[in-house]
């Protein structure tokens, strides 16, 4: 079997997690089998920190926060496939800042996804498609040429 790879920012992997719009379409995205789902490592730090905003905003329970920290901690060392970050990567993202509107962590979720798609292809492997519910995010990925989901247009 052939296997998918969808590349996740942060702002779709919250989703996995808690119940927003959109979590439905994620949840069924990574219950799929053949799908691989990658991310940049400092994803962890941005979804927890998520996590904690949700909580001090009373949107969460301090045991929702507790049991979304714990899956995420077991999904980062066994479900996902981590992309580190490097100085190259990070040199990659401060020149998508200078074509795209984007934040900077942003840029280093789109710089790993390029880098990731441009291993699969030479891999002979089928492009990534880039998660996120980030229209800033998603429209810099498509002008990279990236295939692009966006969660929030599946309530």
């Amino acid at each position: 079997m052939v296997s998918d790879v969808s590349y996740f920012d942060s702002s779709a992997l919250v989703k996995w997690y808690l119940a927003e719009t959109g979590s439905a379409w994620v949840q069924a995205r990574c219950n799929d089998p053949a799908q691989i789902i990658a991310t940049v490592d400092l994803s962890r730090v941005e979804v927890a920190a998520a996590f904690a905003g949700k909580l001090r905003g009373n949107f969460i329970t301090p045991a929702e926060y507790q049991e979304a920290r714990s899956r995420l901690t077991i999904d980062t060392q066994k479900r996902y496939q981590l992309i580190p970050v490097t100085s190259q990567r990070m040199d990659e993202a401060i020149e998508l800042t200078a074509r795209h509107k984007l934040r900077g962590y942003d840029a280093v979720h789109l710089a790993c996804a390029l880098y990731l798609n441009r291993a699969l292809l030479e891999g002979g492997l089928s492009p990534l498609t880039l998660v996120a519910a980030d229209n800033d995010l998603l429209n810099a990925a498509q002008a990279e040429g990236l295939r692009t989901e966006n969660p929030n247009l599946f309530p």
